[in-house]
């Protein structure tokens, strides 16, 4: 068995404001890449990772493995337009064989647990198809301006990464969606959307996705404290 991890990392983090996209912000002297990488490289359970970005910035990713020496990443490919355009062409990049899983993390959720990685891992051997997410708690309403009703809680989750999938089903839910013209937001979406069954993996209040200003805040505090 072998699992590659695909990092897409082309988003421009408008939210977060500065001049750099927010994955390659500095927390603790450590560009946030850097941290999420740092998680994959130590999972034994990872052979190889795969980063899609934009080619300007090439360059410092490859600074970036040199510093840390990240043996793991095996290569660089173009992101696209979308999230989905970035992981379908890391996918592309990669040459099918028997026993194969990709997992798909962000690059902006540097907290990511060791152990959430390998439970997923795990379960995609065992049922295909894993998605990380975490059980809603607060009272869930829908509506715009008023309030039109509300959602039962108990059957509703928090959407994270990572999302792992063996590399038959991932690459044939992309290529369903393509030709379709179907847009997700997440790898789990595609694969549903394919007629696969996904199963969910718990995941973790601190595995947040860094989106705001607030957010850099939290997880520097994180970071400090070991």
């Amino acid at each position: 068995m072998k699992t590659i991890a695909i990092i897409p990392s082309g988003g421009k983090g408008v939210r977060v404001g500065g001049d750099i996209p927010k994955q390659y912000i500095k927390l603790q002297g450590k560009e946030i890449i850097a941290h999420t990488i740092q998680v994959f490289q130590s999972c034994d359970l990872i052979d190889e990772i795969i980063i899609a970005a934009q080619p300007e910035y090439f360059g410092l990713l490859e600074k970036i493995k040199s510093t840390y020496n990240f043996s793991k990443i095996r290569g660089m490919v173009e992101g696209g337009d979308s999230r989905q355009d970035s992981v379908y062409n890391a996918l592309k990049s990669i040459s099918p064989e028997q026993d194969l899983f990709i997992t798909v993390h962000d690059a902006a959720r540097p907290l990511i647990a060791p152990e959430i990685i390998s439970e997923g891992i795990k379960q995609a051997v065992e049922c295909g198809s894993s998605v990380t997410a975490i059980p809603a708690k607060d009272t869930i309403l829908y509506g715009t301006e008023w309030v039109d009703g509300y959602i039962d809680r108990n059957s509703v989750f928090y959407v994270q990464t990572p999302q792992t999938s063996k590399y038959d089903i991932l690459i044939k839910s992309f290529e369903k969606a393509n030709e379709s013209g179907f847009q997700g937001t997440d790898e789990s979406m595609l694969v549903r959307n394919a007629g696969f069954k996904v199963k969910v993996v718990e995941g973790s209040t601190l595995n947040f996705k860094i989106t705001t200003k607030d957010d850099l805040i939290i997880a520097d505090n994180i970071l400090s404290n070991g």
